[in-house]
């Protein structure tokens, strides 16, 4: 008669998972041997898969939104709303506008704000990836306005910052009843435009196109700011370049440029949208804001110049800092050969008597020592004090 035990085998992966095999027992109550238990293969061992790990929950648009408001005849109301109950708010009255404010929104942010005002996913796509050129596009009644924004970084010395402009971005989308305003960067902000333009109801009774125009003057002016901001590193690169005895590395001139092209980049493009807000036929910006817009391009022309200016006059630095390299480099050289020249002779006739030739008259003369040693002194004395002269040395 056979007993027959349980014998439970348990995995170190799935401790929680076992299978049960039946063992027997000998007559004495001893186990027998192993190779009559089940192999490794023959144990099914099962594994509960983990738990796929969801998507992220999504983040609410109203942490991407800075200000929401609703303006009628030119007067913020009362309360606040989120994006879709300010857009049914002006809606629902038949008047005003609602003046969306975001700051970096994501993807799924941007894409419930384009649902809610009907705004193109090619907009929302622009808005939501930023490092686009200033331009102007129009998608029926809809303006989509791209703004560079531009910064001064302060610093004590132009010769020791690494970094003189900083850069962000702002885009305008514009509507009948509606301006939504997306920034990218943090020194950017339109706190201060809303608040001058509340205090100005007869301004915002323009509508969104009002709102437009406040934006983009803010933005030139920041542009006329940094170029007054950049012109001292300018001048002060200027002087140490034409100082005599002075040095510069060239890396620094090569620094300022690099911020100088940044800063056009940033600023050139915007010349064409303003000109066709301006003159675009059938533009729906109103005419009483295209007057305000002209003096905006006068502006930004006068930025342009600036920038186009800086240009140039780090080109002739360059090309100044360079010549005087080169020069300095040339003394340098002439230095350095007018040693060799004078370490050449003493070489050149200790050379000549070191040669192993037994029949050299010198060689046997009493004073030979005395005299090489005269020859080599007064050789190399005429030959400082002549480079001397010359200012080689």
């Amino acid at each position: 008669m056979q007993i027959y035990a349980h014998v439970t085998s348990l995995s170190g992966v799935a401790t929680n998972m076992t299978a049960r095999h039946l063992v027997p027992l000998d007559h004495n109550g001893g186990r027998e041997t192993m190779a009559n238990l089940p192999s490794r293969s023959d144990r099914h061992i099962s594994v509960a898969p983990p738990e796929a790990a969801g998507p992220p929950p999504p983040v609410p648009t109203e942490q991407a939104v800075v200000d929401c408001a609703v303006y009628i005849d030119g007067r913020r109301e009362p309360g606040k709303y989120t994006h879709s109950e300010a857009l049914a708010e002006v809606r629902r009255r038949g008047n005003g506008f609602v003046w969306l404010g975001l700051h970096e929104p994501d993807e799924q942010q941007m894409t419930s704000v384009a649902r809610t005002f009907g705004l193109h996913e090619l907009m929302a796509e622009d808005a939501v990836h930023a490092h686009q050129r200033p331009k102007l596009e129009r998608y029926d009644d809809l303006l989509f306005l791209v703004l560079r924004t531009v910064s001064y970084i302060e610093h004590e010395s132009v010769t020791t910052t690494k970094d003189i402009v900083e850069t962000g971005e702002i885009m305008l989308f514009t509507g009948p009843d509606f301006i939504i305003s997306v920034r990218h960067g943090d020194h950017s902000e339109l706190s201060r435009v809303r608040s001058r333009l509340e205090k100005n109801p007869a301004r915002l009774m323009l509508g969104p196109a009002a709102v437009l125009h406040a934006i983009a003057d803010h933005v030139v002016d920041s542009y006329l700011a940094v170029t007054t901001a950049v012109q001292p590193d300018v001048d002060d690169l200027e002087e140490l370049v034409f100082t005599p005895d002075t040095h510069i590395a060239v890396e620094q001139i090569y620094l300022l440029k690099r911020e100088i092209v940044q800063l056009r980049r940033a600023v050139v493009p915007l010349a064409e949208p303003l000109q066709l807000l301006i003159r675009s036929p059938g533009n729906p910006v109103p005419k009483d804001v295209r007057r305000y817009f002209r003096d905006v391009a006068d502006h930004h022309t006068t930025v342009s110049d600036r920038i186009a200016a800086f240009d140039e006059t780090l080109g002739t630095l360059l090309d100044a800092a360079i010549a005087k390299v080169t020069v300095q480099q040339n003394t340098d050289m002439r230095r350095i050969s007018a040693w060799v020249a004078i370490a050449a002779v003493p070489t050149m006739i200790a050379g000549i008597y070191g040669m192993n030739f037994d029949k050299m008259p010198e060689l046997h003369w009493d004073y030979g020592y005395f005299l090489v040693w005269g020859v080599i002194v007064v050789i190399t004395v005429g030959l400082f004090v002549t480079f001397r002269r010359n200012k080689w040395l």
